[in-house]
């Protein structure tokens, strides 16, 4: 990747709501065990947002730590790109909610929507945007409500979502530092597997669609996860290769938490370790775009990630789409 000036991440935060939905909690709202849900998902809890709190509450939280942790200030931002397919609105964009919660005066503020894939769409689009000269930092967040467009009376799908939230600062590292590669792709063929039908232009809410339950996510697990597993095999090589490196040289892997089946067959085909790859689908269930800095964040709290480190990072989501970035820490 060839830009005019190396760009990493040198802050990181991360927010989960308080609230705890756990298998045993479903077990009494559908017909569901615990032992089939870790079976097949490898999820036991997720985190569900209180009522009053929407995507830029938790935005918010997991902002300020990663500001704190940069060592700036709200009114240092260049740039605020905020990840999610479940805004507080249509608009104003959650990212311009948040910058005025931030005091973040001078930063332009946009949101992206790539689904799941969306923290790494976010993270090539503002590197860009800082290795170009065009701005000397970013705030880029994945974060996401699912809570709020997820069905809770269909036992195929509320058992695997959650919420949270997790931020990065990106600016300028020193040269052999900062993101390698990215490989970015889409396939819009596919966009009918996983989808939330109404609320847009194509079918605006009604009593009909509400009744219908058509502003819940819909996905076709089956095609969704062989989607998923072939796309992180391709992604991740397409990233190493781009970056000139080897499965060999990963130090850490972070992959979006979905399934852990999927996870398990990514693990398989780079050959690594339990201790080199980042598994908390356990705690947070499938979190969409808050999944992989919420995995990443975590990991470098808990000092599994050190400098000159080699970290690979790969989503793939709805749209469908799917995002891989190679990292030197």
């Amino acid at each position: 990747m060839n830009t005019l000036r190396p760009v990493g991440i040198i802050g990181t935060g991360m927010y989960v709501p308080e609230k705890v939905l756990t298998n045993a909690d479903l077990e009494k709202m559908v017909d569901t065990n615990d032992e089939w849900i870790v079976s097949r998902t490898g999820i036991r809890e997720r985190h569900i947002a209180a009522d009053d709190q929407a995507t830029s509450d938790l935005c918010y939280e997991a902002a300020v730590k990663a500001l704190e942790s940069a060592g700036m200030t709200a009114d240092q931002l260049d740039l605020i790109i905020v990840a999610t397919i479940t805004p507080d609105t249509f608009f104003p964009s959650t990212a311009c909610i948040l910058q005025d919660k931030l005091g973040a005066k001078k930063a332009a503020a946009f949101d992206l929507s790539a689904a799941c894939s969306g923290f790494v769409y976010g993270l090539a689009t503002a590197s860009n945007f800082i290795g170009s000269g065009m701005y000397n930092n970013a705030l880029v967040i994945g974060a996401d409500c699912l809570s709020r467009i997820t069905d809770y009376t269909d036992r195929n799908t509320c058992v695997l979502f959650g919420d949270g939230a997790g931020a990065v600062i990106l600016g300028e590292v020193p040269e052999g530092r900062g993101f390698q590669s990215f490989d970015l792709g889409a396939e819009g063929a596919g966009g009918t597997l996983l989808k939330l039908e109404a609320g847009g232009s194509r079918m605006p809410a009604s009593v009909e669609t509400v009744e219908g339950k058509k502003h819940y996510i819909y996905m076709n697990g089956r095609e969704v996860f062989k989607f998923a597993v072939r796309v992180m095999n391709t992604a991740t090589g397409d990233a190493l290769k781009k970056a000139g490196k080897t499965k060999e040289d990963i130090d850490l892997f972070v992959p979006h938490q979905a399934n852990i089946r999927i996870i398990q067959s990514a693990m398989e085909r780079l050959e690594l370790s339990e201790s080199k790859v980042v598994v908390n689908v356990d705690k947070y269930a499938n979190t969409s775009a808050a999944s992989i800095p919420l995995a990443l964040v975590e990991a470098a709290e808990q000092g599994r990630i050190k400098e000159g480190d080699c970290v690979l990072m790969v989503g793939f989501g709805g749209g469908l789409t799917w995002g891989a970035s190679v990292l030197i820490w």
